[in-house]
């Protein structure tokens, strides 16, 4: 099966306070956007990207490519008003039915290789593949009167990207019309319904949003 990656960078870096988008901050020399997208063709070289940008960012990814003489080819999709429409738009430029498609966030570029990997391998077997680590931290919920009680962290799924699926069964679940609790590719297909097939994450495979997390990404690189 042919593999594709769409990488979802359509983030504002609210939550950064940077000048410029969070995932086209530079970490140790290279952009965030750039470390990740090189991390997934070093663990699926075979793979086609489709990169997911605002209109508005387009003009500073070219400029970026150049500076830094990036040299993974990938095709661009608009980034819509929402996440689901985002991926929604990058489904649209992927033609081979038969595929397999791995849908990662552009701020994760601590993704393990074998992860990856292990990603498409379970997805074709499975229809599936979303990438989880247990929980390490003591848990609490809020019941029904407003209080919060002990809940067994054992039951805990920490969930991570890149989610990855059959193309054929991604395409039809983003056939539906959005809902509020679509936060991820799993629960979009898991609506359809569709059983969802955990593998085993890695811790390092962190979200930079903030500059706590920015600050974890440096001592990462050392």
């Amino acid at each position: 099966m042919d593999k594709y990656c769409i990488v979802v960078a359509g983030g504002k870096g609210v939550r950064m306070g940077a000048d410029v988008p969070k995932q086209f901050i530079p970490l140790q020399g290279m952009p965030i956007l750039m470390r990740t997208i090189y991390r997934l063709h070093q663990s699926v070289p075979e793979a086609k990207f489709v990169l997911v940008l605002p209109r508005e960012h387009i003009v500073l990814w070219e400029e970026l490519v150049r500076r830094y003489s990036f040299d993974v080819p990938v095709r661009i999709a608009y980034g819509g008003d929402t996440r689901f429409q985002s991926v929604k738009n990058a489904l649209s430029l992927i033609e081979d039915e038969e595929a397999l498609v791995a849908v990662h966030d552009g701020v994760r570029p601590f993704v393990d290789e074998t992860v990856v990997k292990m990603c498409f391998e379970v997805a074709e077997n499975e229809g599936t593949a979303i990438p989880a680590i247990s929980s390490v931290e003591s848990v609490r919920i809020e019941n029904s009167c407003g209080a919060t009680v002990p809940f067994n962290r054992d039951k805990i799924y920490l969930v991570q990207t890149p989610q990855t699926f059959r193309l054929k069964l991604l395409r039809k679940a983003y056939q539906q019309k959005f809902q509020p609790g679509f936060t991820d590719d799993a629960s979009v297909v898991e609506t359809l319904p569709e059983k969802i097939t955990l593998v085993q994450g890695n811790r390092e495979n962190i979200k930079i949003t903030t500059p706590f997390d920015l600050k974890v990404a440096e001592a990462f690189l050392g």
